[in-house]
């Protein structure tokens, strides 16, 4: 995920390409009956009304046929979720941190090893993970009636980074962990390589901004293989496990070789595993160089893309631009319905894999764009998963709707830090305070997300 404070980190290509399928028109359609009457104005005031909890059902193998996602009965399937952004993969605009150019992944640990010893920042590393995500996070997404999480993740979490192609020690104890936290709560998991070997794009969010180095390494394309076989192996009969995101946001090279790269990993999940949706990253210009998976030999998969209405470019934050985005009526085939089309056409299923509908919204109108959003997806059968779950700020508050659907309470600041000079102790103290800090949750993007009637943020009756 890029930093949203830096509009052109995203390629001119992706930002091309978003305003070309961003301007749709609008269609007609509307909600359920309401109890109130919207003050000064003749239509009603939509109120969430809570649904009876229904506790998820326990995770079975999903696959996919054609343009569907399917359970283990061959039911379709709706998946609903969120990102787990910054945990397995930092990204220093999500934590209140990034100062003194220290503001990615790949830096920080440099700077640790240079301060500290190797040892010693793979024992902070593991300090700041067991509390940036822990028990009440994972309560919390439940609560949002989601019933699916994608987790990024770096290369480095599973490989030994001093012993190329081996685990290690403690390769799969995080995953362990989180596989078994969501299937408690009918949680599926989607696997999302965040961070390559070499970083597959420019971006921080590769974990080392401006590399780019995985394209043009053969040895980092085998690692990534080599990668892809050990977490296929030990999870193939994991149903909690929804699919494999073979590589996230992949826009450092041309969107041809990266249909050809993709395949290469897609064969090295399938030497070892039959069973799990492979999930095909979509290129900043989309997914044509594929053709039909299913012509070349792929079979359950599903195509990802990312989708940001009203950011990077692609139009003002506020309601018109997802109305936009949502509603394809008068004979349009652009917005949602051109990505429809799209993917009938190969016959492909489909992941939303990242959108944001509601920052900076205020919260009730981002909380109901942002489940009609969910439903609208819903309604095509792709499977999403918002961006993101958690955000600390070094104020904190919500305000009018931050990136997290949880953030730091106001009046509840967490400090940036210069990791350059901070002493050991104040490192521990802020990683302790991810875990410990008094959370303000988007209370009313829960409510709607557990809403029996759905809203009308367009007002389109």
């Amino acid at each position: 995920m890029s930093n949203p404070s830096v509009l052109f980190r995203l390629p001119c290509a992706l930002i091309g390409t978003l305003l070309t399928v961003s301007i749709a028109a609008c269609g007609g359609g509307g909600s359920a009956a309401t109890p109130a009457k919207e003050p000064g104005g003749n239509l009603p005031v939509i109120v969430p009304i809570p649904k009876t909890p229904v506790k998820n059902p326990a995770p079975t193998m999903l696959h996919t046929e054609g343009t569907q996602w399917l359970n283990a009965a061959s039911k379709p399937q709706r998946l609903q979720g969120v990102n787990l952004g910054n945990w397995l993969l930092q990204e220093f605009w999500m934590m209140g941190q990034g100062s003194a150019g220290i503001d990615d992944q790949c830096k920080l640990e440099a700077k640790l090893d240079q301060r500290f010893g190797y040892a010693e920042r793979q024992r902070l590393y593991r300090l700041f993970r067991d509390n940036w995500m822990s028990v009440r996070d994972w309560d919390i997404i439940e609560k949002f009636g989601f019933n699916v999480v994608r987790l990024p993740f770096i290369w480095s979490l599973i490989e030994d980074e001093k012993n190329p192609l081996h685990l290690r020690d403690d390769a799969w104890e995080i995953f362990d962990e989180a596989l078994k936290q969501a299937e408690q709560r009918g949680i599926y998991v989607i696997l999302d390589l965040h961070g390559a070997v070499g970083a597959q794009g420019w971006e921080q969010h590769s974990g080392c901004a401006g590399k780019n180095l995985y394209w043009s390494t053969p040895a980092f394309q085998e690692r990534t293989a080599w990668l892809w076989r050990q977490i296929a192996g030990r999870y193939r009969d994991r149903a909690v496990v929804a699919g494999y995101s073979l590589l996230n946001e992949p826009w450092g090279t041309s969107e041809a070789n990266l249909a050809l790269e993709i395949k290469k990993l897609y064969e090295a999940v399938r030497s070892v595993d039959q069973n799990h949706v492979v999930i095909l990253p979509g290129h900043a210009a989309g997914i044509d160089a594929y053709g039909k998976p299913a012509e070349q030999g792929m079979r359950n998969v599903a195509f990802e893309m990312h989708f940001y209405p009203g950011l990077f470019g692609w139009g003002q934050i506020g309601v018109d631009v997802h109305k936009d985005w949502l509603y394809c009526g008068g004979g349009s085939t652009r917005g949602v319905c051109e990505w429809n089309q799209r993917l009938k056409n190969v016959n492909t299923a489909f992941l939303v894999g990242e959108f944001q509908p509601w920052t900076g919204q205020g919260l009730e109108s981002g909380a109901q764009i942002t489940r009609i959003t969910y439903d609208v997806y819903a309604d095509y059968g792709w499977a999403a998963t918002s961006w993101s779950y958690k955000l600390i700020s070094n104020g904190g508050g919500q305000g009018a709707g931050t990136w997290g659907l949880v953030t730091n309470a106001a009046n509840n600041p967490v400090p940036g830090l210069d990791f350059n000079t901070a002493t050991l102790a104040e490192i521990e103290k802020t990683f302790r305070l991810f875990g410990s800090v008094p959370y303000e949750v988007h209370e009313p993007l829960m409510a709607w997300m557990n809403s029996s009637v759905a809203p009308d943020p367009f007002r389109r009756r």
